[in-house]
């Protein structure tokens, strides 16, 4: 073994195989078990500023103990791998299960840029709450009261008869919305392999399929759209263009929401952990690093700026950590009881 995949396992916590076990060559390691890892000197050095997570367990449990932990997920490029076609970023049915046994020990929320409705129909878990358009489409468990304004929430009941409240802050802009996901489809219709997403409150253009001479167009149409709706605003992912509503929101605010909704506002004795992959979600970090408690984890492959404090290589890692999670959690289920 080479010294630079050494120094990798070195950082990432992890005993190399013998020459036998592997099955990799020079230029790839399989760190996790499955997935080949670029063996990268500046993903080294990363990996010792954002140490792995599953590496980093016991560590990581020790701290939480005592405390209600409430698991926050991504859902596109945390629980399902980055795919070409949005419509089919399709979750495992081993993921799902270690979703599953995750939401029967904590509290469980998947916060997405998709609309709310799209992630439940990838996700198929009734025991988890989900908050789609980066947060403006909530839904959470029923509070007598709470700070949130009530003319934005709904009560809405399961099929068991199960109280919940739905949350839309955003719900004024949904007509403009509607206007501009038919104004925004026939500005792109001509330019080859453009998708456009409806995500309830916000719009996705997709153009992971467009050729790069292209998208300059595709940016300036949104940009010409966007100067006649000064209520809207752009910010980018991987591959897309957002189009979203001008209001102070964000996954973030939507963490606090929920956190509120689950009575642990302002409780010493939350330990929120939260895992995301994309820029949107460092929303979601900043709010537990101001509030000093509890783990912001990034999904990355390669060295990001980011303010979390640990890291998972991809949704397979994604897929370990909640299972050995869970597991602790069945394991101390008379101290872990959930909400």
């Amino acid at each position: 073994m080479g010294r630079a995949a050494s120094k990798l396992y070195d950082a990432m916590g992890m005993k190399p195989r013998s020459q036998s076990e592997s099955m990799s060559k020079s230029r790839h390691d399989h760190a996790d078990g499955g997935e080949p890892v670029a063996i990268d000197q500046n993903y080294i050095s990363w990996l010792r500023e954002h140490p792995s997570a599953l590496t980093s367990f016991n560590r990581m449990i020790n701290v939480a103990k005592g405390k209600q932990i409430i698991v926050f997920l991504d859902y596109d490029g945390t629980l399902s791998p980055i795919v070409s076609d949005p419509e089919r970023a399709f979750m495992s049915d081993q993921m799902r299960a270690a979703v599953c046994d995750i939401s029967n020990c904590f509290p469980t929320a998947i916060i997405s840029g998709r609309s709310r409705e799209k992630v439940y129909d990838f996700v198929k878990l009734d025991g988890v709450y989900y908050s789609g358009s980066h947060g403006m489409d909530t839904i959470g468990p029923a509070l007598k009261n709470n700070s949130y304004a009530k003319n934005y929430q709904q009560r809405s009941f399961d099929n068991e008869g199960n109280e919940f409240i739905v949350f839309q802050p955003a719900q004024d802009f949904l007509p403009a919305v509607k206007k501009m996901l038919t104004e925004i489809k026939e500005r792109t219709q001509n330019i080859p392999g453009v998708a456009v997403e409806d995500n309830m409150f916000c719009l996705s253009v997709h153009y992971r399929h467009v050729k790069d001479e292209d998208y300059g167009k595709i940016e300036e149409e949104v940009k010409f759209m966007l100067a006649n709706h000064p209520d809207f605003h752009l910010t980018r992912g991987k591959k897309v263009l957002e189009i979203r509503p001008s209001i102070k929101w964000n996954k973030g605010d939507a963490l606090k929401y929920l956190l509120e909704a689950f009575g642990f506002h302002e409780s010493g004795d939350v330990f929120p952990i939260y895992i995301g992959d994309d820029k949107t979600d460092e929303d979601a970090f900043k709010v537990l690093r101001e509030r000093g408690e509890g783990y912001p984890i990034i999904v990355s492959s390669t060295p990001r700026d980011t303010v979390a404090l640990y890291s998972l290589h991809s949704p397979s890692e994604v897929q370990l950590f909640l299972t050995r999670l869970s597991q602790w959690g069945f394991e101390n289920s008379a101290t872990t009881r959930r909400q």
